[in-house]
């Protein structure tokens, strides 16, 4: 009988069962891609992490959603981080993605890590383009929507309100005109500021043919930092991102970028629970 031990954890969570949900396999070796893809699916969480050994690193971080492996994400490599301290030590983590090594540090169950350099792209569409892919009116969007790479490539939507925020409803009857990625996948970061410190967001991405709302994005939450830059608003600056909201899992997540224009993300994670799957 083969098994293999796993915990669950909430990422960007203010209470137990707030954040965005993630399974940690503790030590895949042993298992290839199609098993790992298979298990994601199994426990069908937007992420899935298989921890194994690096010689760069902590640990390597395989990330997998239930239909495909992604090489970064940002909930997953605080989730992952936590586990990794639990099993190795210390409260400096580095893990080995297909996108580069992620230092991340704790500050008791509050980690952060430290982004890569995001990429901008222009976005040649229009706003009276881009309002009814999203249920809005072009009135909604603001100016400079912009795709950002700091591991992967996601479109980054200012929005002219956090009611639009609300309001916002990517039309899934639309999916053949959604603008892609380089990769050809559809993902999309909408955001309002709240105030002068806090941001609403709301993340969507496609699963087949209609779009799923992620509660609590990492890697978005990076490529915001990468679209303060490019903006030209300069660091040192922080702000707290509030979202999940709308799908009932409200995280928190910490974004600043320091003097040097380095982007940092942060959130608390708290274990759940612990299993192990056997065949």
């Amino acid at each position: 009988m083969t098994s293999y031990a796993y915990r669950l954890v909430n990422v960007f969570a203010e209470h137990t069962f707030g954040g965005n949900p993630l399974c940690v396999f503790e030590d895949a070796r042993g298992l290839d891609d199609r098993t790992m893809q298979a298990i994601a699916l199994q426990f069908n969480l937007s992420e899935t992490t298989f921890i194994v050994p690096s010689s760069a690193a902590t640990a390597r971080m395989r990330i997998f959603t239930p239909t495909f492996e992604m090489p970064f994400a940002g909930h997953p490599t605080l989730g992952t981080a936590h586990v990794a301290r639990a099993l190795f030590g210390g409260d400096q983590v580095t893990l080995e993605t297909k996108a580069g090594v992620i230092p991340v540090t704790a500050d008791g169950d509050r980690w952060t890590l430290a982004a890569k350099t995001a990429v901008p792209r222009p976005f040649d569409d229009d706003r009276e383009t881009l309002a009814p892919l999203l249920g809005l009116q072009a009135a909604d969007i603001a100016p400079m929507p912009l795709w950002l790479n700091a591991g992967v490539e996601q479109l980054i939507v200012p929005l002219a309100s956090p009611d639009a925020v609300r309001r916002c409803v990517p039309n899934a009857a639309l999916l053949s005109r959604w603008p892609r990625n380089l990769d050809g996948l559809t993902m999309a970061l909408v955001w309002a500021p709240l105030d002068a410190e806090k941001i609403s967001s709301r993340f969507f991405f496609t699963k087949g043919n209609t779009f799923v709302e992620d509660p609590g994005t990492g890697s978005a939450c990076a490529n915001l930092g990468g679209w303060f830059i490019a903006s030209g608003i300069k660091g040192p600056l922080s702000r707290t991102i509030l979202q999940g909201e709308a799908v009932g899992r409200p995280c928190v997540l910490g974004l600043h970028i320091d003097a040097d224009q380095r982007v940092f993300v942060s959130g608390r994670v708290i274990e759940l629970g612990r299993g192990e799957i056997r065949w």
